[in-house]
């Protein structure tokens, strides 16, 4: 296979980027958007820029990575990540697929990639992304600019089948010759409630490609389970609210004016403290599991995969808060202060008050907002074999 078999899916090479970011900058909606974060700095000079890096990993060390990290100075209050599971040589040669959980599309993967960079490793992700999320053809440009390939969702039933091979194909092609690095999320779609599990059809995806028996495919690929922990959801009263739609209408469907907004408070809202943490590589113990028939190694190692990833799960004070909220006790008072559940109990009214449904369940609402903080503490003791919690 050639990198020409993926036009319509991989992210751009280096001699398509000088066309790219003049179609970019030239599309006056991203002029737009883009303004606010230039601090004042000419989009010419910019785009200029931009247009003279050979490489988009030195496009993305020259612009993206300064301007995650000045986005991320106030929606965070600080990030880090744990990579020990990884020894520092293998971080500087190798190249690895980390499944995660999934909490932002667009500040998951942008502070992996500065985190990666900051541990060491020798390039950031190549980036999965649903083209649901693509609806101006500017965000689809600039993308596929940040190392982004893209997940067809919108084709139909029997297409679906081609296009998840070509996609399997794809990642093996960018972690088998173009030694790239690769993030894709553990599941389609955000958990909603914070239970993050791990869909089978993401691996069998992945096994669809690549030489071997399945076990050979997946270690082809270099699976690493990755943990992205939030202290705070921002678009937590926002997915409460979905709930409650398709609660009371089992036909409801996102409107794209909701996939903005959703977008636009998933990027600014503020997301306390955030943990990555990276668990036992796959290559270290899928053999275990060699012995399994197909179908059931695949429920198998999807299991794996959130035991390794609710393993890693940084917990905080909200997290035991919300739990006694939900169970109405007091039993993990230890974890947490007076004032911590205080604080708590003002973010979550706050939350709920910016609910404006015409029909508005409020102990439903509340109620799942509860449940999104609690589930990462109750998956966390499940996952390391404490005493079921609620």
């Amino acid at each position: 296979m050639t990198i020409h078999d993926f036009d319509a899916i991989r992210p751009y090479e280096p001699a398509e980027i000088p066309a790219a970011i003049d179609a970019l900058f030239g599309d006056a909606q991203f002029q737009t958007v883009a303004k606010p974060f230039l601090g004042g700095v000419p989009i010419e000079a910019v785009r200029q820029k931009a247009r003279v890096c050979s490489s988009l990993l030195e496009l993305q060390k020259a612009l993206i990575y300064p301007l995650v990290k000045q986005l991320a100075a106030p929606i965070t209050h600080g990030y880090e990540m744990d990579a020990s599971t990884i020894a520092p040589e293998a971080r500087r040669e190798g190249s690895f697929t980390f499944v995660s959980n999934h909490r932002d599309i667009v500040i998951d993967p942008a502070l992996l990639s500065i985190l990666l960079l900051d541990n060491g490793f020798r390039t950031t992700p190549e980036i999965a992304i649903g083209d649901n999320l693509l609806i101006y053809p500017w965000i689809k440009t600039l993308v596929r600019l940040n190392k982004t390939f893209i997940v067809q969702r919108s084709v139909g039933i029997r297409e679906m089948l081609a296009s998840s091979k070509r996609m399997s194909d794809y990642m093996h092609f960018a972690i088998g010759q173009k030694h790239e690095n690769i993030w894709i999320a553990q599941r389609e779609g955000r958990a909603k409630d914070s239970d993050d599990r791990t869909q089978e059809s993401v691996l069998k995806m992945m096994a669809m490609g690549g030489e071997g028996s399945v076990i050979d495919r997946l270690k082809a690929l270099h699976i690493v389970p990755l943990t992205i922990s939030y202290e705070l959801d921002p678009c937590d009263y926002l997915k409460a609210e979905e709930m409650q739609q398709k609660r009371d209408n089992p036909e409801y469907k996102k409107t794209m004016q909701a996939d903005l907004e959703n977008m636009q408070t998933g990027i600014f809202g503020m997301k306390g403290h955030v943990h990555y943490r990276l668990g036992q590589p796959m290559d270290e113990w899928i053999d275990d599991y060699a012995h399994l028939q197909k179908q059931e190694l695949f429920r198998a190692l999807a299991a794996r995969m959130d035991r390794e990833i609710h393993q890693g799960y940084e917990l905080f004070p909200d997290n035991y808060v919300a739990l006694d909220l939900l169970n109405g006790t007091d039993a993990e008072a230890a974890h947490y202060t007076p004032a911590d559940k205080e604080t708590f109990e003002a973010y979550l009214a706050d939350r709920l008050d910016r609910i404006t449904l015409a029909d508005k369940d409020v102990p439903f609402l509340r109620n799942r907002m509860l449940t999104m903080y609690a589930n990462p503490l109750v998956n966390y003791r499940k996952a390391h074999g404490e005493a079921s919690c609620c």
